[in-house]
């Protein structure tokens, strides 16, 4: 099976330098598709150095957001690779061959069509959970109760003592799908500049009866969203986060009106408290 890796950059040229030091000799893979996502910085310069007939360095014409800039990779990597799987990975990914290979290894189950590790972050292991719920949803937009979606979408823990474990989304971060399996959902949808497209993916799978596991046996280490952080400031991010939960509920899981109402009720409530925290803070 041939696999071939998209990595998408923005300001992060450090990070993704020092990725391609640790994979560029992996075996594993047999294209790397660096991606500058229209960088203000001088990161297409710096990682234009690294390439090679493995290593493709391409830039994307503008910032369209996180899906755009994956697609644009992945389009780049189908047409001019041979590839029967495709990895998505942020640049601040640490992951080992061996772990790359135990991953592949799975997709040879037919029944497998997207496969990820666990994946360990300064705030502890992260791992696949359920498909959003409106309670979900709800919870997420009111103040200090965001910590109990995690516990509505939460995988019971004992299902991850197994070597794999079906769940219906995983982190974004890092994860290998079947070429076919992406294409089916055509792949990411570009409706969103940031977030929700792990859910969008895991959504799209699930209604085509397309299956997504985790591998408990791998780990991979993600420094949590470094290039975000620098580039996108909180309240921002809240909103950026907030208009992808709207269209992914609205388009995506067809949520009814009074309950898209509520949530956005909910939301600008949420936003409000954001702003006057930010004003005592100062």
């Amino acid at each position: 099976m041939k696999n071939g890796i998209v990595i998408l950059n923005y300001n992060d040229s450090e990070n993704t330098m020092l990725m391609l030091d640790d994979i560029k000799n992996y075996k594993i893979l047999s294209a790397i598709i660096v991606v500058d996502n229209h960088s203000t910085d001088d990161s297409f310069k710096k990682l234009k150095k690294y390439e090679n007939s493995k290593i493709k360095i391409i830039e994307a014409p503008e910032n369209k957001g996180y899906a755009a800039g994956n697609n644009f990779g992945i389009k780049y990597l189908i047409e001019n690779f041979e590839i029967d799987n495709i990895i998505i990975s942020n640049p601040d990914i640490i992951v080992q061959e061996k772990d790359i290979k135990m991953l592949v290894n799975d997709l040879k189950n037919e029944d497998i069509s997207l496969i990820a590790p666990n994946i360990k972050e300064p705030i502890g292991i992260s791992r696949g959970w359920k498909l959003p719920t409106f309670l979900s949803e709800l919870v997420a937009n009111i103040p200090y109760f965001r910590v109990y979606e995690n516990k509505i979408l939460a995988i019971d823990e004992e299902k991850y003592q197994e070597k794999l474990t079906q769940v219906e989304v995983v982190k974004g971060c890092f994860f290998i799908i079947k070429k076919e399996a992406f294409a089916a959902i055509n792949f990411f949808d570009e409706n969103t500049f940031l977030y929700y497209e792990e859910v969008i993916i895991g959504k799209h799978l699930k209604e085509l009866g397309l299956k997504t596991y985790v591998d408990n046996e791998v780990v991979v280490i993600h420094a949590l969203s470094q290039s975000v952080d620098k580039s996108i400031k909180k309240i921002n991010k809240f909103k950026i986060l907030k208009n992808s939960q709207m269209y992914y509920e609205k388009n995506i899981n067809h949520l009814d009106i009074f309950k898209l109402i509520l949530l956005r009720l909910f939301y600008y409530f949420y936003l409000i408290a954001l702003y006057i925290t930010n004003i005592f803070r100062k």
